[in-house]
């Protein structure tokens, strides 16, 4: 595909530097699309192939597939206000300043660590994430990315549905959008693996992040499992490529591509990570995931990055993964200024 060479290539030697074991990933240029699969699905305790229509833990992406999307439904149908408290929404919420704007542009302020986590239960865990501390000086002025946005947005969902917020991305999203593969409750064999120890074994088909494993169908911020095929049809609906109204409105995606912070000013979109080239252009809306998954949909050139890998594996302790995702970003956002 004209453009996205060096894309590829940067994919390919992050295979063969070791940075990851492999990589299943998409190009979206217009109505042309390049898929490819490199290197294997894992290799401790021993080396397999990857397969077609692999599952990858999306770990933070669920956040702009899922959560965020439902959430933009529910300001669709006045449902909900982002310009309300959250300790409106949930009055367990000690802060009143908060807003579910705040908390879906990361700039609420929240900050603190939660002791014992590890040990605490899914109530426990959600009680203490509603009672710690807000920065004064960080709240509508500075963007500080915290999973506990996602999380406490997908609580208010949950209290608005009447369901869980896991249920509600199935039932809203996944279902309706008829993404081909994506669930919160894979089969092992279909599920690339993440960590691997020899005293823990391999952990495959159950979610990464210990928040999410806590929490399980009430965690907005991880834990969906997901092909490049279910990335594919998402972002064509992100583009406008397709309309399925009942999951997105136009409208509201197209006003997705440009800055809702506070001030206007902290380039974050409503949910989504925003990339500027210019003042005239629109920007490209992005998001990444801890386990090693990118999406990056930029609606005026009619383009998408779809990049799925399991960097964790075998350890998470890998440095050289993020500097090679820059090179990645970068190589994408040249070659896409090559699409006419």
């Amino acid at each position: 595909m004209a453009g996205f060479e060096r894309t590829k290539q940067v994919i390919d030697q992050m295979v063969t530097d070791g940075v990851i074991p492999g990589a299943s990933y998409a190009v979206i240029a217009g109505s042309d699309i390049e898929r490819a699969q490199v290197g294997v699905a894992q290799t401790q305790p021993q080396a397999k192939p990857l397969w077609p229509d692999a599952l990858y833990d999306l770990a933070s992406v669920t956040k702009v597939i899922g959560t965020t999307t439902v959430a933009l439904q529910l300001i669709a149908s006045g449902q909900l206000d982002v310009h309300q408290s959250v300790h409106d929404y949930l009055p367990a919420f000690v802060n009143r300043d908060v807003t579910v704007l705040n908390l879906m542009t990361h700039t609420s302020g929240l900050s603190g660590y939660i002791p014992n986590r590890g040990v605490l239960s899914a109530d426990e865990l959600l009680a203490a994430i509603q009672t710690l501390p807000i920065s004064r000086a960080n709240l509508n002025h500075r963007v500080v990315y915290t999973d506990l946005g996602l999380i406490l947005t997908g609580m208010i969902i949950e209290k608005i549905l009447g369901m869980s917020i896991q249920t509600a991305v199935d039932e809203r999203v996944i279902q309706p959008l008829q993404l081909p593969d994506a669930t919160f409750k894979p089969s092992v064999q279909r599920a690339v693996p993440t960590v691997y120890s020899a005293q823990s074994g391999l952990l495959q088909g159950i979610v990464h992040d210990p928040k999410a494993r806590t929490l399980g169908e009430h965690c907005g911020s991880a834990g969906l499992f997901a092909s490049v095929a279910d990335l594919e049809r998402f972002s064509q609906l992100m583009l406008g490529q397709i309309d399925v109204p009942n999951v997105l409105d136009q409208q509201t995606i197209t006003s997705l591509y440009q800055d809702w912070t506070p001030n206007h000013d902290l380039r974050r979109s409503f949910g989504w990570n925003l990339w500027h080239r210019d003042a005239q252009s629109l920007p490209v809306i992005f998001h990444t995931g801890f386990t090693g998954t990118l999406l990056m949909l930029d609606r005026e050139r009619q383009t998408a990055l779809i990049f799925l890998s399991n960097r964790v594996h075998p350890v998470v302790d890998n440095a050289s993964f993020l500097p090679a995702r820059r090179r990645l970003i970068a190589a994408w956002l040249a070659g896409r200024l090559q699409i006419s």
